[in-house]
């Protein structure tokens, strides 16, 4: 029998970008597919838009925008499937990207969710920012990419064509269980947006489950279609949340030394943003900073809450060391001025 997907998009004041690509997705080849738009409250016209141009979408209204973190976790308790694709409204897709990427899901109870390859509609025959050919994590828990390292981005000439574990798949395009999904405790709405995809598979690893890349599977995403990669506010949200998940998934031990060297690196980090003349970017490091001292009630107590999720889905040994990098990929990249992913564990 073949499991049942649903495709959901996230939509907020997206109008151009499903008009744009939705159509391809609407034109994908699957025997048992849904697919449906969760609208985060839009203030345009994607609602008539959708009601008048799309009537076989199934069209979920949330009564307000709740990011896409809790946008997803409102939307996806109300939908059925057995397997949810996670997907961006600006992401075209060719129409068979959909069967190679549920595959490994269907060959391994293991492997709890997978990210395709990921390119650029711009250019499309390099990897795209956000996901590229699967995510990573260092050390110090700074994510990156096979295909990207900080602002280089490569070009896909067939080095990631092996399926392979990695540490996390791009919540811009990704195929998770449905039902585990949910036992797991979804994304972490706290985060609003950016990083939760990470958080999540984290603690799928830390279950015992793998996340792997489906090279098969290529879709291309435009990237920054909701709020821009040099955004100050996104600057915001990966700081802050770069902390939320390091408390909520770091062993005890490594915390104890983690995050004190964190915060001095941010300093770092907000210091080089003065220096380049984007002081908007410094601020918001120092309000994440804040947000973050405001937060640690919470995030203790979550810790214990993601250790009870993570045991009542656990089916072996922690699977988290895989896809990470024992190093730090900023001493790599900007110290030693390698170009090319270091060895991982």
């Amino acid at each position: 029998m073949v499991p049942s997907v649903n495709v959901v998009i996230l939509n907020f004041n997206g109008r151009r970008w499903l008009e744009r690509f939705l159509p391809s997705v609407c034109a994908t080849r699957y025997e048992s597919l849904s697919i449906t738009v969760a609208d985060n409250c839009s203030e345009d016209d994607s609602l008539g838009f959708l009601r008048e141009r799309f009537p076989e979408v199934r069209l979920l209204c949330l009564e307000r925008n709740f990011g896409f973190a809790e946008g997803y976790n409102r939307a996806l308790e109300q939908l059925p499937g057995d397997i949810f694709v996670l997907l961006n409204s600006d992401v075209e897709v060719p129409p068979d990207w959909l069967s190679a990427l549920v595959h490994p899901l269907l060959e391994d109870p293991r492997v709890a969710a997978v990210q395709p390859k990921i390119r650029s509609f711009h250019q499309p025959e390099c990897f795209e920012y956000a996901g590229a050919a699967g995510g990573l994590l260092d050390a110090l828990g700074y994510p990156f990419c096979r295909g990207r390292l900080f602002e280089q981005v490569d070009c896909d000439e067939g080095q990631y064509d092996t399926p392979a574990e990695i540490f996390w798949a791009s919540g811009a395009a990704m195929a998770v269980r449905a039902e585990l999904f949910r036992c797991i405790g979804g994304f972490d709405g706290d985060f609003f947006a950016h990083l939760e995809e990470i958080d999540l598979c984290w603690r799928l690893k830390r279950a015992g489950y793998r996340v792997v890349f489906c090279p098969e599977s290529v879709v291309w995403h435009v990237g920054g279609g909701t709020l821009g990669y040099e955004s100050p506010r996104k600057t915001f949200l990966n700081f802050r949340n770069n902390h939320f998940m390091l408390w909520r998934n770091e062993a005890t031990r490594r915390l104890a030394w983690l995050f004190p060297l964190r915060l001095l690196l941010d300093g770092v980090a907000g210091l080089q943003f003065l220096l380049k003349g984007r002081p908007a970017h410094t601020l918001a490091i120092v309000r994440a900073h804040l947000a973050l001292y405001r937060a640690l009630p919470r995030l203790l107590r979550k810790r214990r809450e993601v250790r009870r999720q993570v045991e009542s889905c656990r089916i072996g040994p922690s699977r988290d060391s895989k896809g990470r990098y024992r190093g730090s990929i900023v001493w790599w990249h900007f110290v030693l001025g390698r170009k090319h992913l270091p060895p991982l564990s």
